[in-house]
């Protein structure tokens, strides 16, 4: 009887599901950082689109971090009771403006710090030039959510 040698993983060759995992491991030490300054993940997406966005509506906040409405209104509401945003209402007709607080910003800073220590732990590994490198292609792989320039 002959016994053939198992195939190779389809993890061990596919760079996505390499990402993937390594993506995941990344994802838990940044949320154990973020959980010391109190958010998560979440928060800090939506604190990083309202800084950058602040007209966007709950709706296109949503969208831009992958979650339904709801979800996001419970982040926002989240994010009121730390004092990182604060609603305004202009008036009778008009949308609600949500304004990212000084607190807010703070966070934001704190989350920066973080993934820099994160980044300064991972690039230990890799000589400088190939981190630049990393870099430059996760950059380009970065815009795998957009259409292709010139495509549709």
């Amino acid at each position: 009887m002959t016994t053939s040698a198992p195939g190779p993983s389809p993890a061990g060759e596919s760079v996505g599901l390499r990402l993937v995992g390594i993506g995941r491991i990344l994802q838990r030490q940044y949320e154990a950082e973020l959980s010391e300054i109190g958010i998560t993940l979440r928060h800090l997406g939506a604190l990083g689109h309202l800084s950058r966005h602040p007209d966007m509506s709950y709706s296109d906040l949503a969208r831009r971090s992958h979650v339904t409405s709801q979800s996001m209104n419970a982040t926002v509401r989240a994010l009121e009771e730390l004092g990182a945003v604060q609603r305004t209402l202009p008036g009778q007709g008009h949308a609600a403006r949500l304004e990212v607080t000084a607190r807010g910003r703070e966070l934001l800073q704190l989350a920066s710090a973080a993934a820099t220590r994160l980044d300064d732990s991972l690039s230990q590994n890799v000589p400088a030039a190939e981190w630049d490198t990393l870099k430059k292609l996760l950059e380009k792989l970065g815009t795998l959510d957009s259409p292709p320039v010139g495509g549709s």
